[in-house]
C-alpha cells in the first residue's frame, strides 16, 4: 500500500503548517510519471502540461478525501486517468472530430520534426496505439510501458483484473495486427 516516501508526505500535507511544503514534496516526486501517463495518451506536450496541472489541482482539492487504502501513486494516477479521459473524449466532442479525423490529426503531429524523438518502430507502434480505443490503449500503457501489475492497473481504473488481461490482450492483437499491416 503506502511507501515510507507516501506517509512522510501525507503527514506534512495533513499538517496545516507544513501542507504547503507537503504539495511540493508531492508534485516533485510524481510530476514526471504522472506526466508521461498523460503525455503518451494525449501526445502533445501542451495538453499534456494542463491535464498533469489539473491533476494535481485536483489532488490538493481532494487529498482529505484520500483514504490511505492505495499509495499516494495510485491515487494520482487515478486522478490523471479520468482527467486524460475526460479531456479526450470533450475533445471529440468539442471539435466535432470523427475518431478518423482526430486519429489522423495525432498521426500528423507524430510525424511532424521535433513532437517524436522515437525510432521508425517507436513510430510505427505510437501510430498502431492511436488505433485502440482509449480504455485499451490506456490497460496497454501502464502495463508495458508504465509496468504496473493488473492489480496496481486495476485499482487505478476500477476495472477488474479479469477485463484489464482481456483489454490488454485484445490491445497487443489489435497493435500486432496494425504494425504487420503497414
Amino acid at each position: 500500500m503506502m511507501n515510507n516516501r507516501d506517509q512522510e508526505i501525507l503527514h506534512l500535507i495533513k499538517n496545516p503548517v507544513s501542507r504547503e511544503m507537503g504539495f511540493r514534496q508531492l508534485i516533485q516526486t510524481y510530476q514526471k510519471k504522472v506526466y508521461h501517463v498523460i503525455r503518451r495518451m494525449v501526445l502533445i506536450h501542451e495538453d499534456a502540461d494542463d491535464l498533469t496541472q489539473n491533476t494535481f489541482i485536483k489532488a490538493y482539492h481532494h487529498i482529505d478525501k484520500f483514504q490511505e487504502q492505495s499509495s499516494l501513486f495510485t491515487w494520482l494516477y487515478r486522478i490523471a486517468t479520468n482527467e486524460t479521459l475526460s479531456f479526450l473524449e470533450k475533445r471529440k466532442k468539442r471539435f466535432f472530430f470523427s475518431i478518423d479525423d482526430y486519429q489522423e490529426k495525432l498521426e500528423s503531429y507524430l510525424s511532424q520534426p521535433g513532437h517524436f524523438d522515437g525510432d521508425q518502430i517507436q513510430l510505427k507502434l505510437q501510430k498502431a496505439l492511436l488505433l485502440l480505443p482509449e480504455k485499451q490503449r490506456l490497460v496497454f500503457q501502464l502495463k508495458n510501458q508504465e509496468d504496473l501489475s493488473y492489480e496496481q492497473i486495476s485499482e487505478i481504473t476500477g476495472t477488474s483484473v479479469g477485463a484489464l488481461k482481456a483489454s490488454f490482450h485484445h490491445a497487443v492483437k489489435k497493435i500486432q495486427h496494425s504494425i504487420l499491416e503497414e
